[in-house]
């Protein structure tokens, strides 16, 4: 495939009066396939794809099968084409740039038909998972998918402007670093000011500057005064996000001007692999600001294969969800894309901590002199960018490529494993390191993930284990084990992958799929599933503890199937996540201190089978609404351990609280409470594990009246003075397969509105595990959802994402429960 853009020129009128001019080249532009067959109009930003979909040549690609049909986009050639006029000819200028800010694919840049540019690397820098995933179609596209301008200037032009705050320990002050690029192509000596000012901080600063021919830097150093209050910039949960709003303006010869503004914000982060009292290797864990924080979060892939189509609304609404699910961090992985400037400044805004890998992913890469080149540009370009965002604490070197090389997964020859190693280290050590630690000192790299941390440095760059639970951060999937046994999951240090699958809502599966789709084992689900096997692994980890769908009629048995692998999935990343929260304290058999929990994955490309906990276009699934609560800030977590049931209370909270907890036993055969107990009151410290109750089952049970593990199940909660501060939680103490006395549940709800929330006020006939309120395609999300419900009546919220009404929720409201599967 080759994308041609082809640029016609046609100067006229009066010159400019201005020294510098930028002209937009975004908008409307014509495109044609490589023998002309087709020739339409096309939007840029934009790609051959959407240019056909809006057409109506093609239908939405994600549509059935689309993903295949539609292969030939990508393998014929493209070509731009944009005829635009300039008040001036170009002769008067010193200087004219065509920038480019992103371009698809293997290109040729000409205008007026002659050749200007070609971008042709033999290994492609490009979206990697365009291709395919586990979890996402192979749309490689083509077009020009971010801004196109014409610059244009005869004194000087702003390169690029960027700045570092650094805290100074030793003075116990905050100083800024200004840094900004010029390209001066006057041959005159180019003199003037540059004023920084940033009011909250009573900050107007004068600095003289001269700039001579040629590529000049500016660097500016503010001090800031130490009687001033600095408000630091904290992850959510932990405390504000405040920003400063600065300007930098330059004011030079001849009434050149340049300004730029910014939102500069305050604070530390810090890495530390330190050692650990009875435990071997080291731990590995974030300061931020001086206080450990326990990452609790996602792994973000891109939102959509089509990238013109991520809008501003989509992504405030999908890290808004982030932070609504009590989240503090995310991955950006490194098989997508470096995300556009509004998403970090969301996450800035938001609280969330970015853990930023550089896009290498699952793959050997070359180290010939043009590859390097191109990465030497592509890493110094992403850093200067992004180092001013407080929200990216973590740079990453690439996602699992030193497991992938010492665990052979490639199947490389041992006689080649030196070579590839030398290119190993030359590509992500000599120079993505050298370059990232050249230009970003506030921040820690990290060479790969999952790393070894310095174990792996110490040991040239690449441990014989990356695994090792007591270094650094691992990755960790199991499909076939009991994901019910805590026992499964490792006590490691930092996991920053982990997780199941489950399918979307049959709602988002309707947009693109057929009557005759909906069947688990039809074409269109295999074909949707990338995962080997993993359609059938979904349903052999149901089988473990739940009945799967018997129903004679095809859409409510894959509809119920749909549900249950979503409870599944629930069920199982809850078990893992509560079991990593609670060992940030604890060392057993010399492992743990777990410091981070980020489940892959945050959010789908497409509507198919995935690990995400947000389906393609935001709905939430059952995942989501556990990690609401499993992410709590203060959260009670019980398990069993050799007949025992032990009640941990965990706290990310930032001070110290006096609380009670409530053990309760139910029984599934009705809503009257068998019996419940209460603990004294204790402080639960802030930022601690702690366990809080431990009781033989068989002694627990013992004191509530007709109670076996198959009749009963036990809820708990932490709370003061009557009020509630932690989710409910609960423990299971059987298979629910084997429950006895478990109703189908008759739950109704009458539906009010108040302002723009609306009310569901929720009754039952029975005890209900795994209830499921849904709304169809109705965007919004609810207050709680997936819940276990053990009284007869309870309040949910369900907030609109866009306008709705009464009547719409009533006629698309469905509610399902466990024993409805049945």
């Amino acid at each position: 495939m080759l994308l041609r853009l082809l640029l016609l020129l046609a100067p006229c009128g009066a010159g400019f009066a201005t020294a510098v001019v930028s002209i937009s080249l975004r908008g409307n532009w014509k495109i044609h396939n490589g023998n002309g067959s087709l020739q339409l109009p096309a939007a840029v930003p934009g790609c051959v794809h959407s240019a056909l979909f809006n057409k109506r040549i093609i239908k939405d690609p994600y549509y059935r099968f689309n993903n295949l049909d539609y292969r030939w986009i990508a393998l014929d050639n493209w070509t731009y084409i944009k005829k635009f006029k300039l008040h001036s000819d170009m002769s008067e200028w010193n200087k004219v740039n065509l920038v480019f800010e992103g371009i698809d694919t293997v290109a040729v840049v000409l205008l007026n038909s002659v050749p200007i540019g070609k971008t042709d690397n033999m290994f492609r820098r490009y979206m990697q998972c365009s291709f395919g995933w586990d979890w996402g179609p192979s749309f490689p596209t083509q077009g020009i998918w971010k801004d196109v301008r014409i610059e244009a200037y005869n004194i000087c032009h702003l390169n690029y402007f960027m700045f570092t705050p650094i805290y100074d320990n030793y003075m116990e002050t905050w100083n800024l670093k200004i840094e900004s690029s010029f390209d001066v192509v006057s041959s005159k000596l180019v003199s003037g000011e540059a004023i920084v000012a940033i009011p909250e901080l009573n900050i107007q600063q004068r600095n003289n500057i001269e700039l001579r021919h040629g590529e000049r830097t500016v660097k500016l150093f503010v001090k800031i005064d130490k009687a001033v209050i600095v408000e630091t910039w904290w992850p959510h949960g932990h405390g504000n996000q405040t920003g400063y709003n600065m300007t930098v303006t330059f004011e030079l010869d001849g009434g050149l001007r340049f300004e730029k503004s910014a939102k500069v914000y305050f604070r530390t982060v810090e890495l530390v692999e330190e050692p650990i009292r009875n435990s071997p290797g080291l731990s590995f864990y974030f300061k931020i600001n001086g206080l450990p924080i326990f990452l609790k979060g996602s792994n973000w892939i891109p939102a959509d294969s089509f990238q013109d189509r991520v809008t501003s609304d989509m992504l405030r609404l999908l890290l808004q969800s982030v932070v609504d699910a009590n989240m503090n961090a995310l991955r950006v992985w490194g098989g997508g894309i470096y995300e556009q400037d509004e998403f970090y400044e969301l996450c800035d805004e938001l609280g969330i901590m970015i853990w930023q890998d550089f896009m290498f992913a699952c793959a050997l890469y070359p180290t010939d002199q043009d590859f390097m080149d191109s990465v030497r540009e592509e890493v110094t370009h992403q850093v200067r960018r992004l180092k001013s965002h407080p929200s990216i604490i973590t740079w990453s070197g690439n996602n699992e490529n030193e497991a992938a090389l010492m665990m052979g997964w490639y199947d490389t020859k041992p006689g080649y494993l030196h070579t590839y190693i030398k290119d190993y280290v030359t590509l992500y050590v000599k120079n993505i390191r050298t370059i990232v630690l050249e230009g970003d000192q506030t921040r820690p790299f990290i060479v790969s993930s999952p790393t070894n941390g310095v174990k792996t440095t110490a040991e040239g760059w690449l441990s014989p284990n990356p695994y090792d639970l007591n270094y650094g951060d691992i990755h960790f999937y199991d499909y076939m084990s009991d994901c019910w046994d805590w026992r499964t999951f490792p006590k490691a240090r930092f996991v920053s992958e982990y997780g199941y699958q489950s399918w979307p809502s049959f709602s988002t599966l309707e947009k693109v799929s057929s009557e005759e789709d909906w069947s688990y084992e039809s074409s269109f689900a295999l074909h949707r599933q990338h995962l080997i096997n993993g359609n059938s692994e979904m349903l052999q980890q149901i089988e473990l503890h739940f009945k799967l769908p018997n129903s004679a009629d095809q859409l409510r048995r894959f509809k119920d199937t749909l549900y249950l692998t979503q409870v599944m999935q629930a069920q199982c990343v809850k078990t893992e996540t509560e079991f990593y929260r609670r060992s940030r304290n604890e060392i057993v058999d010399g492992k743990g201190h777990t410091m981070g929990a980020l489940y892959w994955q945050l959010n789908d490309i497409w509507q198919a089978p995935s690990w995400s906990s947000l389906e393609y276009g935001g709905k939430w699934k059952m995942l989501h609404y556990f990690a609401r609560r499993f992410f709590a800030p203060l959260l009670p977590v019980g398990f069993e351990d050799k007949d025992v049931l032990f009640i941990y209370g965990v706290s990310d909270l930032p001070s110290d609280h006096q609380m009670m907890l409530t053990v309760r036993v139910h029984t599934w055969s009705s809503l009257e409470l068998v019996c419940s107990e209460l603990t004294n009151p204790f402080v639960m410290k802030a930022g601690e594990s702690v366990v809080l109750y431990s009781k033989p089952v068989p002694e627990l049970l013992k004191g509530c009246p007709g109670c076996t593990r198959q009749s009963c199940v036990v809820s708990f909660y932490l709370s003061t003075d009557g009020e509630l501060l932690s989710p409910i939680n609960y423990h299971f103490l059987s298979s629910l397969k084997n429950a006895k006395g478990l109703h189908k549940a008759n739950i109704t709800a009458t539906i009010s509105q108040q302002g723009n929330t609306f009310v569901f006020d929720l009754k039952t006939s029975a005890v209900a595990p795994f209830v499921w309120l849904d709304v169809g395609s109705i965007p919004g999300r609810f207050s709680d959802n997936g819940f276990l419900m053990t009284e007869k009546t309870r309040t949910v919220f369900f907030y609109p994402w866009k306008p709705t009404s009464e009547s719409e929720l009533e006629q698309s409201f469905h509610v399902t429960s466990l024993a409805d599967t049945y």
